[in-house]
């Protein structure tokens, strides 16, 4: 089978094992690809979606405005095909020097100094966050205090300290953001939310 049909195939599978769901129409190929990628069946109880995520992170991208992502493994996992039509540019900022020396400095994770260092690119721009739960706290307190305004927030952290926490705390912000309850997710689970807004932005519909 050629890599497509193995998609179409694999996409075929998940809706006829997920059955009804709540997800609406806009909303359901980003929650398959997470399936999809990650193969749990998790995600179709555990995804919450902002009223405004979809149409904000569509509207970006179809703007051209830059995607920041957390980890260099995410920003990998981020298909450039859909996104090159419109002049999408992915950045992180983990392995930058001065990023890592802010970190020393400080005495902070460089995940949050990238933070600060994309604050310029991440402007009406996606944030995408898929592995540091110290990335998506420093975020918020940043969006709190009118010091960052990306267009949306994909706050996928995983792992067992402040992975849930800090998504319980984006989630009390009136803000887009395409997140999950728990400690599941990680880059490649951001990356595919990523892949599935580009494709929704590609299709000739309002969106």
């Amino acid at each position: 089978m050629k890599p497509g049909e193995i998609e179409a195939l694999s996409f075929k599978m998940i809706d006829e094992e997920a059955g009804i769901h709540q997800f609406k129409p806009d909303q359901w190929p980003i929650v398959r690809r997470m399936i999809h990628t990650s193969a749990d069946f998790d995600y179709l109880h555990t995804v919450r979606i902002h009223p405004d995520a979809i149409p904000a992170g569509v509207a970006a991208i179809r703007k051209g405005q830059t995607i920041v992502t957390d980890t260099n493994m995410a920003k990998v996992g981020i298909r450039r095909g859909d996104l090159a039509r419109f002049g999408v540019a992915v950045k992180c900022y983990m392995s930058d020097p001065a990023v890592q020396q802010k970190a020393s400095q400080n005495g902070t994770t460089r995940a949050q100094a990238a933070v600060d260092a994309a604050i310029s690119d991440m402007e009406d721009g996606l944030y995408v966050i898929g592995n540091a739960p110290t990335a998506l706290l420093h975020l918020i307190d940043l969006v709190k205090a009118h010091k960052a305004r990306p267009a949306l927030i994909i706050g996928l952290p995983v792992g067992f300290v402040n992975a849930a926490e800090s998504k319980a705390a984006l989630m009390e912000l009136d803000f887009p953001y395409i997140s999950n309850l728990g400690r599941k997710g990680g880059s490649n689970v951001a990356a595919s939310v990523v892949n599935a807004l580009a494709k929704l932005a590609v299709q000739e519909v309002n969106i």
